[in-house]
């Protein structure tokens, strides 16, 4: 009975194995476009991004209220949704950065910053606050002659 049960389970994973490669070979070519277009998309943006976070952003226990929005309401629909959709192509591109070259953590990073989700700036406190992404941020920040971001709770 146990040996029935096994090999029913090997059938399984022979199957499973076979469905995996029969979807690589079918595409295959257009995952690793789509891999290396967000790899790019990522790398050129970040340093752009980091650069324009303000100086003190991390710095408070809850988030500051931003001015009024003075745009219609469709035009700032819009413009919510692509700020989510570039948002996620950034999350997606520092998760395969975490395997491939690049600043897979920083690109998280930004990703996370510029989507709207609930907990948000807890999260971005969070992540800012290990050393390395925040000496790795501030590194770019340097780069493009902007001062450092102040650590959390300073």
């Amino acid at each position: 009975m146990a040996a029935a049960s096994e090999s029913a389970q090997m059938s399984a994973m022979q199957v499973m194995w076979a469905d995996l490669i029969a979807l690589m070979h079918d595409w295959g070519l257009w995952l690793a476009i789509g891999s290396v277009a967000i790899f790019v998309i990522g790398l050129i943006s970040t340093p752009f991004i980091v650069a324009r976070i303000p100086v003190d952003y991390f710095t408070h226990d809850r988030r500051r209220c931003l001015k009024e929005n003075l745009r219609h309401p469709a035009i700032e629909m819009i413009v919510i949704v692509l700020k989510n959709m570039l948002g996620l192509v950034l999350l997606l591109a520092g998760f395969i950065m975490l395997f491939t070259p690049g600043p897979g953590l920083i690109c998280m990073l930004i990703g996370l910053m510029i989507m709207n989700y609930p907990g948000k700036y807890r999260l971005e406190r969070w992540f800012i606050h290990r050393p390395l992404i925040l000496h790795a941020v501030n590194a770019m920040r340097e780069k493009r002659n902007q001062p450092p971001l102040l650590p959390p709770g300073s």
